[in-house]
């Protein structure tokens, strides 16, 4: 089981910007704990995020020694993916691509065929420097802009990035409209179309209906999760009122729960939750 806890996201939508040695602070607890992945920050516009305008300056600060987590950082161009790729801290680069016209202009500013040609751009540029891209569908259940959208779209669109080489793809809930039932058989029909690409979701959800989303995904196969701690975060480009993430407690309940090992540092995982309450609330 792989949790990809996600700061980055947390962070990126608060209007208050916290100060470089607080974001630090936190990600060197988070590094404590034995995550997979550590969704840390990204290599975009400082004008379209501008709370992400430091992470170069936090990169050399990180405690990397001794811990197993990987890094991953958010692109929206081949020109965040070639800085992004000069840093041998980063394993992963991570791209939003939208099945949403609507949306895909609203986060990178490209329509969806401009999108999938910079795709490939940020493909070559991570085979040639040793990066592994993670390609999320956003909008990957559904939008409210009233785009198109069904699974028969999703799997044409999962197609075209399997045949780009792309090997992570993570499915978005980006406004948290996704029904149980949704993500559970969207799941299962492309793991089962494509058993050697690694299907992960990222999931926003409010907590009454977080358990029963998780739950359709661990049915269906699920072993790459997304989450922030407390379920703080939010896409600031989807729309006025933000779904938080899932909770990365949360999460943990559930693996539990099934008997799932995730072999965590509980206490550093503590320490963090108490982090977490002082780096968002007070900002």
């Amino acid at each position: 089981m792989k949790i990809i806890e996600c700061p980055r996201d947390a962070m990126q939508g608060l209007h208050t910007f916290i100060p470089t040695q607080e974001k630090v602070r936190y990600l060197n607890q988070l590094l404590k704990v034995g995550f997979d992945t550590i969704d840390f920050g990204s290599f975009v516009s400082p004008k379209a995020i501008p709370q992400m305008r430091d992470t170069v300056q936090v990169i050399p600060q990180l405690a990397l020694d001794g811990t197993e987590s990987k890094l991953l950082a958010i692109v929206a161009n081949t020109r965040g993916a070639a800085e992004g790729a000069t840093f041998d801290e980063i394993s992963y680069l991570g791209f939003p691509f939208s099945i949403s016209e609507t949306f895909q202009q609203r986060n990178t500013n490209k329509s969806i065929i401009e999108a999938l040609n910079t795709l490939e751009e940020i493909q070559d540029i991570c085979q040639k420097k040793n990066k592994t891209l993670v390609a999320y569908i956003s909008m990957g259940f559904g939008n409210p802009y009233g785009d198109p959208y069904d699974a028969d779209i999703v799997g044409k669109f999962a197609d075209i990035l399997v045949n780009l080489d792309i090997s992570i793809i993570s499915l978005a809930d980006t406004i948290g409209a996704a029904q149980p039932d949704a993500i559970s058989s969207l799941f299962d029909s492309l793991q089962k179309a494509y058993p050697h690409v690694e299907f992960g979701v990222h999931l926003h959800s409010i907590p009454e209906s977080a358990t029963a989303k998780i739950a359709a995904a661990l049915k269906a196969g699920c072993t790459r999760f997304d989450g922030a701690i407390k379920g703080f975060g939010g896409c600031p480009m989807a729309r006025d009122e933000l779904t938080g993430n899932i909770a990365t407690e949360t999460l943990i309940a559930c693996f539990e729960k099934e008997k799932i090992a995730l072999n965590l540092n509980k206490k550093a995982f503590d320490h963090s939750l108490a982090l977490a309450s002082t780096v968002f609330l007070d900002n």
